[in-house]
């Protein structure tokens, strides 16, 4: 069984003036067992640690929960299958071993701003950086 991987949006937090655009894959599938990296960078420069990537998982009926915070660390609970880097100039979740359960949203957070207190840029909310969708029966 194939999954395919829809990328439709990111978080980008901030306080600064100075928005970024974020640029991402559109789409990239996955087979059962398989190792996919989901990937999120900023339009103007490079993802560094300073950004603190961070990446979340939703399933549906379950609020978010963080797998990966500050660039590669997994909170208590997360399975070693799941490892954030930084690869060139973009954040990258790689999961390795795919599981079923590890369909869901996920999504991406980057901050630009060395503020502690994060505002979302522009009047929108927050959207899915990406679903994780089964394929075939």
């Amino acid at each position: 069984m194939a999954w395919t991987v829809l990328l439709l949006g990111l978080l980008a937090y901030g306080s600064g003036i100075d928005a970024q655009t974020v640029v991402q894959e559109p789409a990239v599938s996955v087979s059962l067992g398989g190792t996919v990296t989901l990937t999120c960078g900023l339009s103007s420069g490079s993802v560094t640690t300073s950004n603190y990537p961070g990446w979340h998982q939703q399933t549906p009926g379950q609020p978010p929960r963080a797998v990966i915070y500050n660039t590669n660390n997994r909170p208590s609970g997360v399975p070693d299958r799941f490892s954030g880097s930084i690869s060139g100039n973009k954040a990258a979740l790689t999961i390795t071993g795919a599981q079923p359960e590890d369909e869901a949203i996920y999504y991406c957070a980057l901050y630009t701003s060395s503020t502690t207190v994060m505002e979302p840029h522009g009047e929108a909310l927050p959207k899915p950086a990406l679903v994780f969708r089964g394929l075939g029966a």
